[in-house]
């Protein structure tokens, strides 16, 4: 009969990992030019699962979708963070534009564009 603390010492540890770090500790998939935190705005906004994002995104395999997922997961708290103040930041931005001179002029055109 083995226990526990035996049977883990038979095991070796594995670490197959499809996400890397940039400089700035940002977490990328490997191989591809996406962000981990652009597969979990995808989760958190449209509620997909890794079979719709593999869909949208073919370069992707499912093996890279799920550990980008795991690593979300694993840092929910701090993604869920970045995702909320990339949002904040988005919205004031659009604001600042749209009271711009240029997007004044946008908002006319649309305007008019639309009375036709």
């Amino acid at each position: 009969m083995t226990t526990a603390a035996a049977a883990t010492t038979d095991r070796t540890p594995v670490t197959s990992s499809h996400i890397e770090l940039d400089d700035s500790r940002r977490p990328w998939i490997v191989g591809a030019n996406t962000k981990v935190i652009e597969v979990a705005m995808e989760k958190v906004f449209w509620d997909w699962g890794p079979e719709q994002m593999h869909r949208q995104h073919p370069h992707l395999s499912l093996a890279q979708l799920h550990a980008a997922l795991a690593w979300y997961y694993d840092h929910q708290a701090e993604m869920d963070a970045e995702i909320q103040r990339q949002q904040a930041d988005f919205e004031r931005q659009r604001e600042e534009f749209r009271q711009s001179p240029q997007g004044q002029r946008l908002l006319e055109l649309k305007a008019r564009r639309s009375a036709t």
